[in-house]
């Protein structure tokens, strides 16, 4: 039976008391490290502090990195076998705190808990994920000739870095940390300054796995300190991060010097496409889950909505009626579909919105008053009408704002559609299934959903393409970026070697 409002309350102040008790340190080379500076940690959801946190610093990030390097022979030696056993005693300690993280990062990052009782659980899951492909990892191919064998296998790059974002912090640190440690990599993280803590849960529970000291590191910080110093460090060789598009252009800079592989999951302007011939219904909650869970604030949310004109009209008045009874509250309430914005700073950019949209031309239909919850409430809304110019149809908002545009022919669709910088995902209801296949092969999005919202198949490759990212996450697409593979040749006899110097015609 899920537990009442007032039971999370009380389990959410057990389990932030401790982060209120003292400074959030950095966990470096299996220790804690206060370092010098601190920056407040503040809820989004009434403002309450939540602690202090290690700022971190240049120093601290070079330490961590060191410690990293450090440990990178001895980690990339354990075993297969050794690290399929240490990455599912982390998945069995994520899960016997399930409830505490789900929480905790409810009240750091305003993510209504009926979503974030999950995080915990998905993180698990991309621990077991990868545990049981450790002991492939270095798997490669036989390549024969008829003179010479060539065989490949695979090594850790070394020492990665990984970045994090603060919409659902938890999951998606285990979705990055959880190939890097299976493939034999050591992990330097930073997680996002806006939602420190649930980053600390999972640095305890990596330790107290048994996973050796140095192989995973923590440093808090801010991005233009911290963010900046471990894209810079010679040490790391390789940089994962989530996050904005034009962070990950700073990223590229930034680690252009030391040549640093990188991988990218940034922004998206997604386009849901719905076609008069779709089972409709399915079609409007799919349409509703993909804009207004976790407060509109994912980067796979489906933000532009475009709807075939036969059944514009309709469609839009059947999502006007949703978005209304959309229940906005505290997020530690089970009935409570949305929840505050992450930080001030945010609800600016998203309020800014409402107003340009209405300057644009487009009809802004809000949803619930948010009147006395607080300040980082922000109204779910649609723009309705809206032109494919327009910029609520080109920028990407992150929040519980939902742009739609109508359309008359299937060009007109997928000119719409592929019609900005982004490139993450699509989503498609039909029914004709010839129309479904030419569209998603149309498209200029890494993944493409039909007849469906975002569900994720672990093995399936997860990434986009344009702004919108560099490579791809999940099954073997991940080793690709924490591995380098490496080809040996052995000769099978005495093929004929040219002489050079040995005198004669050549």
């Amino acid at each position: 039976m899920p537990a009442t409002f007032d039971e999370n309350v009380a389990r959410a102040e057990r389990a932030l008391d401790r982060f209120r008790a003292a400074r959030l340190p950095h966990r470096i080379g299996g220790a804690a490290v206060i370092g010098q500076g601190t920056f407040p940690n503040v809820s989004p959801v009434d403002g309450s502090p939540l602690g202090e946190v290690a700022a971190g610093t240049a120093a601290d990030v070079d330490q961590a990195a060191r410690a990293a390097r450090d440990a990178q022979a001895a980690w990339a030696a354990v075993s297969g076998e050794r690290r399929r056993a240490l990455l599912h005693r982390i998945a069995d300690l994520i899960e016997s705190r399930a409830d505490e993280i789900a929480v905790v990062e409810s009240m750091d990052t305003g993510q209504p808990i009926r979503f974030m009782e999950k995080a915990a659980i998905r993180g698990a899951e991309n621990f077991r994920f990868y545990a049981d492909r450790a002991p492939g990892a270095r798997d490669g191919e036989t390549l024969p000739t008829d003179q010479h064998l060539n065989y490949t296998l695979r090594l850790p790059i070394g020492p990665v870095g990984v970045i994090t974002p603060w919409n659902t912090p938890f999951m998606l640190a285990t979705w990055k940390i959880a190939p890097a440690l299976a493939a034999g990599c050591t992990v330097v993280h930073k997680p996002a300054e806006w939602s420190p803590l649930t980053a600390s849960i999972l640095a305890d529970v990596i330790l107290e796995a048994g996973v050796p000291p140095g192989a995973f590191n923590l440093v808090h910080g801010l991005g233009e300190a911290a963010g900046k110093a471990l894209t810079e460090h010679p040490d790391i060789k390789a940089v994962a991060f989530v996050g904005e598009s034009a962070t990950g252009s700073a990223i590229m800079a930034q680690g252009a010097a030391t040549l640093k592989r990188v991988h990218f999951e940034l922004g998206g302007k997604n386009p849901v496409i719905v076609f008069a011939d779709a089972d409709l219904e399915r079609a409007l909650d799919a349409v509703v889950f993909m804009i207004y869970s976790l407060n509109g604030e994912r980067c796979t949310s489906s933000s532009r909505l475009l709807v075939e004109r036969p059944i514009h009209e309709a469609f839009i008045e059947k999502l006007t009626a949703r978005v209304a009874q959309l229940r906005v509250g505290h997020p530690l309430d089970p009935a409570t579909e949305i929840g505050p914005l992450v930080h001030p700073r945010h609800v600016q950019k998203v309020e800014s919105y409402f107003s340009l949209a209405a300057s644009e031309g487009a009809e802004v239909r809000r949803g619930t008053v948010t009147r006395g919850l607080g300040a980082n409430y922000v109204s779910p809304a649609l723009f309705v009408n809206a032109r494919p110019s327009m910029r609520i149809a080109q920028e990407e908002i992150f929040g519980p704002v939902l742009t739609v545009i109508p359309f008359d022919t299937e060009n007109e669709a997928l000119d719409v559609a592929n019609g900005t910088r982004y490139g993450l995902a699509g989503y498609l209801w039909t029914r004709d299934v010839t129309r479904a296949h030419r569209i998603a092969q149309a498209l200029d999005v890494g993944m493409v959903w039909v007849n469906s919202e975002n569900v994720r198949h672990l093995p399936t490759p997860f990434g986009g393409t344009k702004a919108s990212g560099i490579g791809r996450d999940g099954g073997d697409y991940s080793f690709e970026f924490y591995m380098e593979t490496r080809n040996i040749a052995i000769a099978l006899g005495n093929h004929r070697i040219p002489r050079l110097g040995a005198g004669g015609p050549g």
